[in-house]
């Protein structure tokens, strides 16, 4: 079964649970380190996250994931906070940061660059428009390797 499935069906089944406890469910990520799997469930509150709200979802969680037996082999459950500079993987991730400072890196080359930094200035599922020293690049999400935050301190 591909990731993708996994992490559907993760967050479907857990994105009730986890906003009845006051919680967003930010993302989930399944995939193999090493020889080992992983289940990384982050989440988020306006507040921000800490150790004890971690251990809250986990408590809330573990059984229930156990019970429905998504994945058929063993794994490491995580549960974390998306942290300062966010992951940006969903299309909703994308919206809240319209207006931000992002980060992408590309499988090709625009600008004759793999890495960007700019301001995201919009964003549609299968397109976004990112605005460097004042100059607008439009980027396909097909050509998105990974994107990210950024937080100048």
């Amino acid at each position: 079964m591909a990731n993708f499935n996994i992490e559907t069906k993760v967050e479907k089944l857990l994105e009730p649970i986890i906003h009845s406890l006051q919680y967003e469910l930010y993302d989930v990520q399944y995939g193999k380190e090493g020889k080992e799997y992983y289940l990384r469930i982050i989440i988020d509150q306006p507040q921000g996250i800490t150790i004890q709200d971690c251990e809250t979802v986990n408590r809330a969680i573990d059984e229930i994931l156990d019970e429905a037996d998504i994945i058929g082999t063993s794994y490491f459950l995580e549960v974390s906070s998306p942290g300062i500079e966010r992951n940006l993987r969903k299309d909703w991730h994308f919206e809240k940061q319209v207006g931000n400072q992002i980060k992408v890196k590309l499988f090709q080359a625009v600008e004759k660059q793999k890495e960007l930094e700019g301001t995201l200035v919009a964003y549609q599922q299968d397109k976004m428009i990112l605005e460097i020293e004042g100059k607008r690049i439009e980027i396909e999400k097909k050509n998105i390797a990974t994107a990210k935050t950024v937080v100048d301190f």
